[in-house]
């Protein structure tokens, strides 16, 4: 199983998805990690990423969503993925029963006091007009506001991927014998 985290910078893709990884023992990474130094200055001045600059790093991110979906690993990604040809290029190559898209969103009031709130390496909160207008939601994702504590949110997603919630995530983890399982109940280890 994989989730994408998306939405606009501030919503909470990167506490959510820990958390998430946290109880579900899939590993976490963040798109802002695979950014060039190149990208995260012109975001950093103010200014929006094109089209052209986001092209490798979304080649990038594909490729670790299909070695964790290769290796049967799952895992889950905090990424921006505003707009749907962005997702098509995340999930090229994996079947769509095993990726998942989640928009975390929220009120406008709520994001600007998260990012007013926070010092980030490169993401100037004066983008956050930009991130909102871009914003496509997916037409076959989830869609879970973060007003809530990250608890809440965690469980809600996990209930409505999963179906049954997190305990039974939990459960699906590990077989008789102790070994670790995904979801799918392919071993993880």
């Amino acid at each position: 199983m994989i989730l994408v985290l998306m939405g606009v910078s501030g919503v909470g893709k990167t506490t959510i998805g820990k958390l998430l990884a946290e109880r579900t023992g899939l590993v976490f990474a963040d798109a802002d990690d695979y950014h060039s130094a190149a990208s995260k200055a012109k975001m950093a001045a103010g200014h929006p990423l094109t089209d052209e600059d986001r092209a490798p790093w979304l080649i990038t991110l594909n490729k670790l969503l299909r070695r964790w979906d290769q290796e049967a690993r799952g895992g889950i990604l905090a990424c921006s993925a505003l707009e749907e040809k962005y997702r098509q290029v995340l999930e090229q190559g994996i079947p769509t029963s095993r990726i998942h898209f989640i928009l975390l969103d929220g009120p406008r009031e709520l994001i600007a006091k998260r990012l007013a709130a926070r010092h980030h390496e490169f993401m100037n909160p004066n983008l956050l007009g930009s991130q909102l207008a871009t914003l496509e939601p997916p037409v076959n994702g989830i869609r879970v506001v973060n007003d809530r504590p990250p608890d809440g949110v965690v469980e809600e997603i996990l209930t409505r991927i999963v179906g049954e919630g997190a305990e039974h995530l939990r459960k699906s983890r590990e077989d008789k014998n102790g070994k670790e399982r995904g979801i799918d109940g392919t071993s993880v280890v």
